[in-house]
């Protein structure tokens, strides 16, 4: 009742052969170290420093050879992915979208439903908010994972949904854009999400100079298993059911809450 998961930080750039290679490269060495899933940063395939027409340019369709190639990549590693991808929305949008591409299939997907309107930015000059729905998870050895990106982060509904649905493993690809208290903030709600959810967090940032770095594999209460600091480089952890089974025991804060998250 095992799964080892691996986390990749990398800084992608508007180059995606580049970034697809990047991708490879880091597959590779995940699975050598006995990893089952991996997961990347949101906007893996295609990243600049500002948010303009150049996005929805290069965004490509889910049945398009970039998302092809992660799904070869899949079936020939035998390795699960999660990967952020810009996927055309029609009338010059876009949808910032995550993939759960399991032997070589896409089995689950969300478009992202909290947009990174804050700090100076603003994602939905071009991006359209995800619909609200129920949570797509997929299962990956005996985890069931579920999927969330980056500005969802400071919504807890968006975790509590998961779990809700029976998710006790949360995928976070982001691009935790760099500034003042950034990097606290990121560490201090991947941790918070964890802890109050008992779940285990795998949060991959992109590496600087585009993310704030700093990607963390979380268990139920909140500790580090492993972790990323500023450079390119792959985090690697066991998974264990006994163990969220055991912080479930003890801190039953699941089944005591008062309060429920609808989607409506």
């Amino acid at each position: 009742m095992m799964l080892t998961v691996s986390i990749a930080q990398y800084a992608p750039t508007a180059d995606k052969a580049h970034n697809l290679d990047e991708i490879e490269r880091l597959a590779r060495r995940a699975v050598s170290q006995g990893a089952e899933l991996l997961v990347l940063p949101e906007y893996s395939i295609y990243t600049l420093p500002v948010m303009d027409e150049r996005w929805v340019e290069n965004a490509e369709a889910l049945d398009g050879p970039v998302v092809e190639r992660l799904k070869d990549l899949s079936r020939e590693l035998g390795l699960a992915l999660v990967a952020g991808v810009n996927e055309p929305a029609g009338q010059g949008r876009i949808y910032n979208t995550l993939l759960g591409i399991k032997d070589g299939e896409i089995n689950a997907l969300y478009r992202k439903v909290h947009l990174y309107d804050a700090f100076g930015y603003k994602e939905s000059s071009l991006v359209l908010h995800g619909p609200l729905k129920q949570p797509e998870l997929f299962s990956v050895g005996p985890f069931k994972v579920g999927m969330q990106t980056c500005y969802d982060l400071r919504f807890p509904e968006v975790s509590r949904t998961l779990v809700d649905a029976g998710a006790d493993l949360l995928a976070v690809p982001a691009e935790w854009v760099p500034g003042p208290l950034k990097e606290f903030h990121w560490t201090t709600l991947v941790r918070a999400r964890a802890i109050e959810n008992t779940v285990y967090v795998a949060a991959a940032d992109q590496a600087p100079p585009t993310g704030s770095g700093n990607s963390l594999l979380l268990d139920p209460m909140g500790i580090a298993l492993a972790g990323v600091g500023e450079n390119t480089d792959i985090a690697t952890a066991a998974l264990h059911q006994e163990r969220l089974k055991s912080v479930r025991e003890s801190n039953p804060a699941l089944s005591l809450r008062r309060y429920r998250v609808i989607t409506n």
